[in-house]
């Protein structure tokens, strides 16, 4: 059985779908079976893998039970994707009057989570009714960490919710860690946040940091992951390591 990994954190532009899109590709080369299953409106993680948002069926077709789950995978050559577009912001209405609205993104994943050796949502940058979904859903969180002046801001906000869903309707959620993403290291002010996070998640920060760096910006828009844009990038050697750091935890707490 498969392990679903939720990357999420309400504040926008602090590297979810660029690390959801990468560590899944990085992961698919080192051998593993991968899902990416979209459900952020905005439909970056499906563009990132030169997907058409416009495909269907989707992942809203699929929570709203007009589609198997099945007919919603689409193969790429960095993993198997779910793909989302702005339907899906509709959907938080659509789920209010739907029974087992929280877990209509847990029983769709579940009839093919055994295919996989991971499987990641790409959650929305929001604590709303989608964001619950993918917590019901997931087996343990990914918070990407922007290294940034406001980095934990929110960050209170976030684990009262996981709490609260843990408590009520996931009691098996557990954090996986926490990413540092746009590091400079030429500059204290990464480095002071770097120490924060760490202090507020000890044990949980992994050691490998993603860079700034342009390449990593720039694939997107080629519809690439960066290790097939730019091999030789450090954003690509940081996500290669970071697949390797991520697996090597997992291979350890027994899941692979």
């Amino acid at each position: 059985m498969g392990k679903t990994i939720a990357i999420v954190n309400q504040k926008g532009g602090v590297g979810k779908t660029t690390t959801c899109v990468n560590l899944a590709a990085a992961l698919t080369a080192l051998g593993a079976r991968v899902l990416v299953c979209d459900f952020d409106p905005q439909g970056n993680a499906t563009s990132g893998f030169g997907l058409d948002k416009t495909r269907s069926p989707n992942i809203y077709d699929v929570i709203l039970g007009y589609a198997d789950m099945e007919k919603a995978i689409c193969q790429t050559k960095w993993a198997d994707v779910v793909p989302a577009n702005k339907a899906l912001s509709g959907a938080t209405v659509e789920l209010i009057v739907l029974e087992r609205r929280e877990f209509r993104l847990k029983d769709a994943l579940d009839k093919v989570k055994s295919r996989y050796d991971y499987i990641f949502i790409d959650c929305p940058p929001s604590l709303e009714l989608l964001t619950l979904d993918s917590l019901c859903a997931a087996d343990t969180l990914l918070v990407p960490v922007q290294c940034e002046y406001y980095a934990l801001e929110g960050l209170s906000d976030l684990l009262y919710t996981v709490r609260l869903a843990k408590r009520s309707l996931n009691p098996s959620l557990e954090l996986e860690g926490v990413v540092l993403t746009m590091y400079d290291g030429r500059t204290n002010l990464s480095m002071q946040v770097a120490e924060e996070v760490k202090r507020h998640f000890p044990g949980k920060v992994f050691s490998t940091v993603v860079p700034r760096n342009v390449r990593l910006s720039e694939a997107p828009s080629h519809g690439l992951p960066v290790s097939a844009y730019d091999p030789l990038s450090r954003g690509a050697e940081a996500y290669g390591n970071l697949a390797k750091e991520f697996m090597e935890r997992n291979k350890l707490a027994g899941v692979r």
